[in-house]
């Protein structure tokens, strides 16, 4: 496919700049393709300036000015409509920076998802952050160029006609609704009526589809001050693809071994897994057997140890330890005794005690 590039603004003139950077610098293997940046309305006409004088010289370029102020959501489900004018569409939104190979990627994904109706989207992201339990996080290697998350990604994403079709109708229907329960993360459900995202979250779970997304990424986010966020952070900043690429090897849904759940969760694990613990938290666990790293006041079935990363490989291989626990929760019993800070300890390694006190005291006057 040839997606047009669709990249959403609204008054972050500096983001506006470093995305367009990004972008001109990129490799492309055409010399027609669409550029379109749709400039929410706002006060800072700066932001249009940049716009309009940004050189493309892959092909044509528009620069859509909202006379009135839509809001992110509404402005996001509008860029996505340009998928009915070219077909296939790559969004990214001004805060993100994209590899030099984002387009080649987003393209061949694109090609390979298109007769596939499991898969909801495309992500040209890497998630390497459990956004909810606010811990890292690596999916399962396959050997494949790709893995699959039933979380859709605002962070560079691409959609077909159809994908976004099936999505966008399935906003307008369930629009204002209340989007707890089954399966959908209560962080996300209470993301703000100004989220398109968590729509996009709960529709996936509802129709049990899953975002394709890269090994590597090939875009990174800034998490520049917005209508989201207060201030700049670096949490969502992942490693970008820099090599050259021109064949991809994707995996489909049935042959992947890695396969998420919105809760970053395994989702091909012998049995439930909620090892970030907020599956519980939710009362969102519907299997009578359940793999854990939390105390729980349960039967112990198994035991694994939490040493291999990704922690799902743990289990796969069946690790000796005590730290992961297969519950019966059919069966009441006293709660098994743990510390506090497994997690930690497994995914911070090297950290003590001053180092700890450094990051506090950082954190005190910086954020």
């Amino acid at each position: 496919m040839k997606p047009a590039i669709v990249i959403a603004a609204y008054n972050r003139v500096e983001s506006l700049k470093r995305i367009l950077v990004s972008v001109a610098e990129a490799s492309y293997d055409f010399d027609d393709i669409q550029l379109i940046i749709s400039i929410d309305n706002s006060d800072n006409h700066e932001v249009a300036r940049i716009a309009e004088k940004f050189h493309w010289k892959h092909g044509n370029k528009r620069v859509v000015r909202h006379a009135d102020r839509l809001g992110l959501k509404k402005h996001i489900l509008e860029c996505g409509d340009y998928t009915h004018e070219f077909g296939s569409i790559i969004m990214l939104e001004d805060d993100l920076y994209v590899s030099p190979e984002y387009y080649r990627f987003a393209s061949s994904a694109l090609d390979f998802s298109a007769m596939r109706d499991e898969i909801g989207g495309i992500s040209l992201y890497n998630h390497r952050f459990n956004v909810f339990a606010r811990l890292p996080f690596e999916p399962m290697d396959d050997g494949y160029d790709n893995w699959y998350f039933q979380f859709a990604s605002s962070w560079g994403q691409a959609w077909t006609a159809k994908q976004w079709d099936d999505f966008k109708n399935w906003q307008k229907k369930h629009d204002g609704e209340d989007l707890h329960g089954n399966g959908m993360p209560s962080d996300a459900a209470a993301w703000s009526e100004t989220s398109w995202l968590k729509y996009a979250i709960k529709y996936l779970i509802e129709t049990d589809r899953y975002f394709l997304y890269p090994r590597i990424s090939y875009t990174t986010n800034f998490a520049d001050a917005g209508e989201h966020a207060f201030h700049a952070v670096t949490d969502l900043q992942v490693p970008l693809s820099y090599g050259t690429t021109h064949t991809f090897h994707f995996s489909g849904l049935a042959d992947s071994r890695a396969v998420y759940d919105a809760y970053f969760e395994n989702a091909l694990m012998p049995y439930e897994s909620d090892l970030y613990g907020l599956k519980m938290r939710d009362h969102a666990v519907k299997m009578n057997y359940l793999l854990s790293t939390q105390a729980l006041p349960y039967y112990v079935m198994e035991h694994y140890g939490l040493v291999l990363r990704p922690m799902d490989a743990n289990i796969f291989l069946k690790i000796p330890g005590r730290e992961i626990r297969l519950y019966d929760l059919t069966r009441k019993a006293k709660a098994f005794k743990t510390e506090t800070g497994i997690l930690e300890d497994y995914f911070y390694p090297g950290m003590n005690r001053k180092k700890m006190m450094n990051l506090m005291k950082y954190r005190a006057f910086n954020r």
